[in-house]
């Protein structure tokens, strides 16, 4: 993964703005967290995954040239970003890579990092290369790059980090694979994402910081996919009927709707209130593919806001449950259900864009289906995306989080771009038990979470942990990931370990005038580097046991001086573009 916020540490002036892919829709994704590379094919060099903090895709060859490629060679018009660290080269000018429009493993536009400290973008038709556009760039061995490439009809746009924008028009490819390459050189390939529309630009719209921490999407979002309808796909309306033919013009029902839906299909939900009394469940019978998923998206530019405040509070009664395996949920509101707004008990899921509120226990939670699913089909793989989840509560003040993947969750899943605010317990809960054992590594990135134990109305109740990240329990040590993110004025700790004595790596995060501790670290091995701890005046000295240096700023109680410029409010919100802007003192810093 790209160090994106990696100069946070080395000055508390440094402010920081968050950046996400732009409002589209996915069309493929990999951070190789499954340990393998299932749907990648090579050309020279030597692949493998390997572990780099997290998994990436290595090629650790520097004798010729290497490449891989995914996806399919009917894509036109989309954004393939993909962090690169390049670990080695043979001789000069050498350089690491990512296309677009690939036709074979000689033909394709890319955008090249050269050694020659160079950055260009460029196409190989039949194994001749031409430059479009070259600019200067710094090139560093064992430093992560995020590279983005954008085809949009003859127009081509490469970016790296967010800034040194290079732009083409060409004519050569009309459609293609993406693909990371290399030339005589070694590098390490992570979070290769595929979008439909524009990625990430260069900065983001930035809003005026307030008074008091604030969220402009807090009420129900207006959210845009850029695709347009599909033809054939299913048509949802508040006022439908399930005999109705599921048209634009004849609406149907979603629980109807979700009975008619095919492998690759996709479900469009129009404006509007939904109020539901019981669980709309979309059964693990019910799956997608890996090469086609199933799709639940709002109608674009409209919010479907599914409401399910007719439920009595009880464990029971779920808002929307996923049970099923590689759909895509896609901007939708879920309010006030009996328990969970969103409940994730399948695998491979990309929810997305999503706002949980109100319900009376977590907003989002990931976990088995029921008490008698074998470990093997804990929901693993699944990627919360550019959501937000708030005020969330239960009636005892103790159970109701933003985001849990908890007690029985497996492996790779990951929350990137989330936002968890004024819940009643905790923003992330990563709770264990006993009972069940150790649950699979999670990954938080990028993400934000502040005023969890108090709701956005003043109100608290009960005895609620009220903590920013909470990230364990009972003694049970599982090596969770945590980069990039905030925790601000929660009402206990910002990032707590939470009596989980593994080795968790806790990188690049800021913890700002939380109740007790910023961070609160008691136990295990866990890896912090480049953390920033801020108060406005004085207040707990945080507690770390692990390894950690220099590069952390830890409050002790004699660093305030660094911390004098966060004495504004935090403030954020979504660009148009999709970015997740936050604010502190009026200053964004956009990666």
């Amino acid at each position: 993964m790209a160090a994106v916020m990696g100069t946070l540490a080395a000055a508390a002036t440094v402010v920081i703005g968050l950046s996400s892919p732009a409002v589209a829709a996915t069309l493929f994704s990999d951070d190789f967290n499954d340990g393998n590379a299932s749907g990648w094919s090579t050309s020279g060099g030597t692949w493998s995954v390997v572990t780099d903090g997290t998994p990436a895709y290595q090629q650790s060859g520097t004798s010729s040239d290497a490449r891989a490629r995914a996806g399919t060679s009917s894509w036109t018009d989309y954004t393939v970003t993909v962090n690169v660290k390049p670990t080695a080269t043979n001789g000069t000018n050498r350089f690491v890579a990512v296309l677009a429009r690939a036709q074979s493993s000689t033909s394709y536009y890319y955008l090249a990092l050269r050694s020659n400290n160079t950055v260009e973008l460029k196409k190989l038709v039949s194994g001749s290369s031409t430059t479009l556009a070259s600019a200067s760039l710094t090139f560093t061995l064992n430093t992560t790059y995020a590279l983005s490439l954008q085809v949009a009809g003859s127009s081509l746009r490469g970016t790296v980090n967010g800034g040194t924008v290079l732009t083409a028009t060409d004519t050569q490819f009309a459609s293609g694979q993406i693909g990371v390459a290399t030339y005589y050189a070694s590098a390490r390939f992570d979070d290769v994402v595929v979008t439909d529309a524009a990625g990430p630009s260069p900065s983001a719209t930035t809003g005026s910081p307030t008074s008091s921490p604030t969220s402009s999407p807090t009420s129900s979002p207006t959210v845009s996919p850029t695709t347009s309808p599909t033809t054939g796909a299913v048509y949802v309306a508040p006022g439908g009927t399930d005999s109705a033919a599921g048209t634009q013009a004849n609406p149907t029902t979603l629980t109807s709707a979700l009975t008619r839906i095919a492998a690759g299909g996709t479900i469009y939900l129009r404006g509007g209130t939904y109020n539901y009394s019981s669980t709309v469940t979309i059964a693990p019978a019910n799956s997608g593919t890996s090469s086609a998923r199933k799709t639940l998206s709002a109608y674009p530019g409209e919010t479907p806001v599914l409401n399910f405040s007719a439920q009595t509070e009880d464990s029971a009664n779920r808002g929307l449950a996923l049970n099923a395996n590689y759909w895509r949920v896609y901007g939708l509101v879920v309010e006030r259900a009996g328990d969970n707004g969103i409940f994730v008990g399948g695998s491979n899921n990309i929810i997305e864009r999503t706002v949980t509120r109100f319900n009376r226990d977590t907003g989002l939670q990931l976990s088995r289906i029921a008490s008698d699913t074998p470990q093997a089909q804990w929901p693993a793989n699944n990627l919360i995306l550019s959501a937000e989840s708030h005020d969330n509560a239960d009636s005892d003040g103790e159970d109701a989080d933003g985001f849990a993947a908890k007690l029985t969750v497996g492996s790779g899943n990951v929350f990137r771009y989330a936002v968890s605010h004024n819940n009643i317990d905790d923003g992330w809960d990563l709770y264990t038990k006993t009972d069940t054992g150790p649950i699979g590594v999670v990954t938080i990135e990028d993400s934000l979470s502040y005023n969890n134990g108090t709701l956005s109305d003043g109100s608290q109740a009960g005895a609620g942990d009220r903590n920013g990240y909470k990230l364990g329990g009972e003694d049970i040590g599982v090596n969770h990931i945590v980069r990039r993110s905030i925790a601000y004025h929660n009402g206990k700790h910002g990032f707590t370990y939470n009596s989980n004595p593994g080795s968790m790596t806790i990188s690049n995060n800021v913890s700002i005038d939380n109740a007790e501790r910023n961070f609160n670290f008691d136990a295990g091995t866990s890896v912090f580097r480049t953390n920033t701890s801020c108060r406005f005046s004085s207040g707990t000295n945080d507690r770390i046991i692990g390894d950690s240096d220099s590069s952390n700023q830890f409050w002790s109680g004699t660093n305030g001086s660094r911390c004098t410029t966060y004495s504004g409010a935090l403030g954020w919100s979504y660009a148009s573009d999709g970015h997740l802007v936050v604010t502190f003192h009026g200053v964004v810093v956009t990666p």
